[in-house]
């Protein structure tokens, strides 16, 4: 098995944050992508002893931002509060990166949004670097700018990174977003030394939502091995999460998910 393939814990969502760290350490799978809803129902605490039990490590927690305020189920946020606590758990956790979904639009204005979240990470990235965390900035598609996310590029993600050292900031290359964007390989290229993450997953043809219309990988047009070749170019050698947003998926018991995953992983991404 790929040591470096890591579970993302919503591929398995039916199962409980304790399930989900002894199926991986049963599986084999040496890496865990945490969610914070998973982690509270938990406890950090008894999260960490679960971890350091099972001999599994954390390879992101997700996650932060929401610095616009703008949230999709549409109630405002303090997203500098709750990423600074989010940080702090990611740190109580051994997870070295903390995802960030920066938010959607506020008041109509694009351009002030992503000066919101610029200035936002310019508050936290110092104390996230004295934490030993870094911030991942993950943009998103763009069907998803309005409600979660004002970035929708690598590009977008790396001219704010790149005001921060590449110990704090960094970007998250999630194919679901990204596999579409003409630039993608240069935009990549560039974010040497600053990505803190790479997510694989397909798409599903036709697109059922924006959302949820996602796949293990395999099952749609994105070229895995050709977009892990470009992350490996550019310096990235951390774990791989496999992040499957489906409710077929979510459906079925945990361990055969985790077996169709590792299957999956092993087929067109190693």
């Amino acid at each position: 098995m790929d040591e470096r393939l890591s579970l993302n814990q919503i591929t398995t969502k039916s199962w409980s944050l304790p399930e989900a760290v002894a199926g991986c350490a049963a599986a084999g799978v040496g890496w865990i992508g945490l969610w914070r809803d998973k982690v509270a129902e938990t406890g950090v605490a008894e999260t960490a002893r679960l971890l350091k039990e099972h001999d599994v490590r954390v390879s992101s927690l997700c996650r932060g931002g929401f610095f616009t305020g703008v949230t999709p189920e549409g109630s405002p946020v303090d997203g500098v509060a709750q990423t600074r606590e989010a940080i702090d758990e990611a740190a109580a956790l051994g997870a070295g990166v903390l995802v960030l979904v920066v938010g959607g639009i506020a008041d109509g204005d694009l351009a002030a949004s992503r000066q919101r979240v610029a200035d936002a990470v310019g508050e936290l990235a110092p104390y996230a670097g004295s934490r030993g965390v870094r911030l991942g900035l993950e943009p998103l598609h763009p069907m998803q700018c309005a409600e979660r996310s004002v970035l929708s590029t690598v590009d977008q993600a790396l001219a704010i990174a790149a005001e921060h050292p590449p110990e704090q900031v960094g970007v998250i290359v999630d194919e679901f977003h990204v596999w579409w964007d003409p630039r993608i390989e240069s935009s990549i290229a560039a974010a040497a030394g600053r990505i803190a993450g790479f997510h694989v997953c397909d798409v599903l043809v036709p697109l059922p939502d924006p959302l949820l219309g996602r796949a293990l990988p395999g099952d749609g047009p994105v070229d895995h091995r050709h977009l892990r070749s470009c992350v490996e170019a550019a310096g990235y050698d951390g774990p791989i999460e496999v992040e499957v947003f489906n409710a077929e998926l979510w459906a079925r018991p945990g361990a055969e998910v985790l077996a169709a995953t590792i299957a999956a992983f092993e087929r067109h991404v190693t």
